[in-house]
């Protein structure tokens, strides 16, 4: 009775170390992909506790979360015939654990070459300002060309990106300089277009000021509180503009272009007095020609 007892423990316990010997436990971030007597098996382990047939079941864990590869710098001859060194990150993730498992030995290695050799043709295929400028279409492309053969291994290509180019130092400078000559040439077209401008609202400014003389004389007397703001200066006024105006009207009228007789003409509307004795004096000097010439002919006679 005692040896039936123990042998009873002692096949318990060998159930229990097989059963113990069989048990997995599977991780939240990874898949098991089994293979029984060397076959694998179509469907993969979840998460969690799972139990394998001790001596004919072997199990591989594949870790499916997002992984994030460097890819080495590469360095190539643009389209251009520039040459340059590129950098990029592949962000994948595997969705097939059997075929990443069965199609390919190790599937991060294999990844990481084909974007080696993506980059280095991508880099042939284009020029130098789309390298620098227009990225997010290289990037589909990268990516569009890794994910080609990846998807055969159950792997799919998240996102691709060229972290940094590297361009030779004399084109570093070739480019620094061509970008200064092109803002000092905005820069001077500004300048110019600032100008033109101006110089049009001045030519307005100064119709407006033909038409309404007493506009240049409130421009100076704003000019003048302006300056006299500072303080810090002798202030000499110019000479009224309407005074010139006025000496320029009278050098017009009592110019040498028989100024005389409107000076005269005014000179007796001015003063009557004037007039009168300018009237007889006239008229004397007129009555003695007058006989001088009829006493001439007389004598003639």
């Amino acid at each position: 009775m005692e040896g039936t007892v123990v042998a009873v423990v002692l096949v318990a316990v060998l159930v229990l170390l097989v059963l113990r010997s069989g048990m997995r436990v599977v991780n939240q971030v990874e898949r098991g992909v089994v293979f029984r007597w060397g076959k694998a098996l179509p469907q993969h382990r979840q998460p969690g506790i799972t139990f394998l047939i001790p001596f004919a079941d072997r199990m591989r864990k594949v870790n499916v979360q997002v992984v994030t590869m460097p890819v080495p710098t590469q360095e190539g001859i643009t389209k251009d015939n520039v040459s340059v060194k590129v950098d990029a990150v592949v962000y994948f993730r595997v969705t097939d654990p059997v075929r990443a498992s069965i199609e390919v030995q190790d599937y991060i290695f294999a990844v990481g070459q084909v974007a080696q050799s993506s980059l280095r043709s991508i880099i042939g295929k284009s020029d130098l300002d789309d390298l620098l400028s227009d990225r997010e279409r290289l990037h589909e492309g990268l990516a569009l060309m890794i994910d080609s053969p990846a998807a055969g291994w159950g792997v799919h290509i998240d996102r691709v990106e060229i972290k940094d180019v590297q361009l030779p130092e004399s084109l570093k400078r070739s480019m620094s300089r061509q970008a200064e000559a092109e803002r000092e040439r905005r820069a001077r077209v500004i300048t110019a277009d600032g100008e033109f401008q101006a110089a049009r609202q001045l030519a307005n400014a100064s119709r407006i000021m033909s038409d309404t003389p007493e506009a240049m004389q409130l421009r100076l007397l704003q000019t003048v509180v302006e300056v006299a703001a500072e303080k810090n200066s002798t202030l000499v006024m110019p000479f009224p503009v309407e005074l010139l105006r006025y000496f320029d009207r009278a050098a017009r009228q009592f110019g040498p272009e028989g100024g005389l007789e409107n000076g005269h003409a005014e000179h007796r509307r001015d003063d009557p007095a004037d007039g009168r004795k300018d009237g007889a004096e006239d008229g004397r000097k007129d009555g003695a020609e007058d006989g001088r010439k009829d006493g001439a002919e007389d004598t003639g006679t």
